[in-house]
């Protein structure tokens, strides 16, 4: 059972201060909508391409140039709310939030303040000591990526790169509900396992397709219940936020070394100045990057190109009703169905294809069997030679086909995985590799009992200690198994070995 400690979340405690202070983390996910267009033009969005060559006349803030809402965008961020048990607004409407960057050529940002899409939602966060912690979402905003500068090209000149401008983003803002870096990286890694099985994002962090703002602040302890009486955040100390993170390893160490920053500040006597910082990985230390800024420093008005944005109840309900099956009743059906045990159920549904494969699998075989043979065998394989689970060279026909063979006692376990690695090589048939290689189970109990037999006769020493000591019957066991070359039924060999000894 999962205990859900929402109401009373463990916090993560900084130790080597002289007074105990709790962490209070929030995160601002920009999450990449999954679209093959922008979100008010139809340029593309494939990563990768020259630069500059993705960009409509919108984009590029040419003079007149009006934006067009794209409908598959708004269907996606309807999609990511819907499966994060968010409610969903009909009416919601576009801002401009007015700022100056080199790589945003429009002057502004075209955003959600005022009025999301998406209102207040929920994740449920697995954590490695078998708890769980319910994050709550505040709201989910759509809004346009700005583009990219460039300063390693040229020792004297910035360039700019305009493909991802007007990439569509989906912001999805948490309650200040983290109270550790684990959790913040557990919570980023759910965010992107939903939004995978949802289709709405690629999850790919490495190119920037889904990176987090990550808010943090310190605070004594008993301050973060007062908050949660009073929602009065002023209880929860003056955060800073450190942006653009793209690594949860990153997230954790930048979050440990702010709280400590912070800390040290305080305990001196300082007070902490909300501002935007930035994580040196190389330093491991944060530093400033700006002061924070309020909404009023943007200057945020309504869009006056953009009419506010009416969907329909029976729209938004056709889409809920083709959501694919979410990873936590995947795993709960996992456990419910083929008896797995939680951890098993999580790994196998940690990702989409995965689970996919192991399905496939226990459809045509026992499920527990399947589920040690995909996560130690297949998984540890294919880790081995970094492949991933779609290029498996082990389909699942032939894995279950494998499993088949063990379940009726044709291989003995030791055979399997000597059978598996040929099919993985080869990629031969397990059935065709057990005939064509002779390697059938030896279940012929007189042919097992005359090895018994002579191995017994051969080692009297043996016998007299084994007789003292029952527990060295596993050596006759050994003995015969090496000489039928491991084709032996081991539950009839050690059955004849325990009738011998005891003769």
């Amino acid at each position: 059972m999962l205990d859900l400690t929402y109401d009373t979340p463990k916090p993560k405690v900084i130790a080597g201060a002289k007074h105990d202070w709790e962490l209070v983390i929030g995160m601002e996910v920009h999450a990449q909508v999954a679209t093959n267009a922008k979100l008010f033009s139809g340029a593309s969005t494939t990563f990768g391409a020259e630069p500059n060559s993705n960009v409509a006349f919108v984009d590029a803030g040419m003079p007149g140039m009006l934006p067009v809402i794209n409908e598959a965008c708004v269907a996606q961020a309807v999609r990511t709310g819907l499966g994060l048990k968010a409610e969903i607004h009909l009416n919601s409407a576009f801002d401009r939030k007015n700022y100056f960057y080199p790589d945003l050529p429009q002057g502004y940002q075209i955003s959600q303040l005022y009025h999301p899409i998406v209102g207040e939602g929920e994740v449920l966060v697995e954590l490695g000591d078998g708890t769980a912690r319910m994050v709550r979402i505040e709201r989910i905003h759509l809004e346009q990526d700005a583009g990219k500068s460039i300063h390693d090209m040229d020792p004297a000149l910035s360039f700019v790169d305009l493909n991802r401008t007007g990439v569509a983003l989906m912001e999805i803002v948490s309650r200040p509900d983290i109270r550790g870096p684990e959790e913040a990286a557990a919570y980023l890694l759910k965010l992107r396992q939903i939004m995978l099985y949802l289709g709405t994002c690629d999850g790919n962090m490495q190119n920037g397709n889904l990176r987090a703002d990550v808010n943090v602040s310190v605070c004594l302890p008993g301050a973060y219940e007062r908050y949660q009486e009073t929602q009065d955040f002023s209880h929860l100390g003056t955060r800073c936020e450190i942006k653009n993170m793209n690594s949860t390893r990153f997230i954790q160490q930048a979050i440990e070394v702010e709280a400590k920053r912070q800390i040290a500040i305080l305990e001196a006597g300082g007070t902490i100045d909300q501002e935007t910082r930035l994580y040196d990985v190389d330093k491991g230390e944060t530093r400033s990057m700006r002061s924070k800024e309020e909404a009023h420093d943007y200057r945020y008005f309504p869009d006056p190109d953009l009419l506010p944005l009416e969907i329909e109840q029976a729209w938004v309900d056709d889409i809920a009703a083709h959501l694919p099956e979410l990873p936590d009743a995947k795993k709960a059906r996992f456990m419910g169905d083929f008896g797995l045990a939680d951890y098993d159920a999580s790994v196998l549904t940690a990702d989409l294809d995965a689970a996919a494969y192991f399905e496939a699998v226990a459809a045509k075989t026992n499920g527990k069997l399947a589920a040690n043979w995909v996560i130690n065998e297949l998984f540890g394989r294919l880790k081995k030679d970094d492949r991933e689970i779609e290029d498996s060279p082990v389909t699942p026909d032939q894995l279950s086909s494998l499993i088949a063979l063990i379940e009726a006692d044709t291989i003995s376990g030791k055979i399997a995985k000597d059978v598996f690695e040929i099919s993985y090589t080869s990629g031969r048939d397990p059935e065709e590799i057990v005939e064509t290689e002779g390697l059938k189970q030896v279940t012929d109990t007189g042919a097992i009992e005359a090895a018994v037999d002579e191995i017994i006769a051969a080692n009297p020493d043996q016998v007299a200690k084994a007789k003292e000591n029952p527990k060295l019957a596993g050596w006759f066991v050994g003995q015969v198994m090496k000489a039928t070359g491991g084709k032996a039924n081991p539950k009839a060999v050690n059955q004849i070995v325990a009738q011998k000894l005891d003769a």
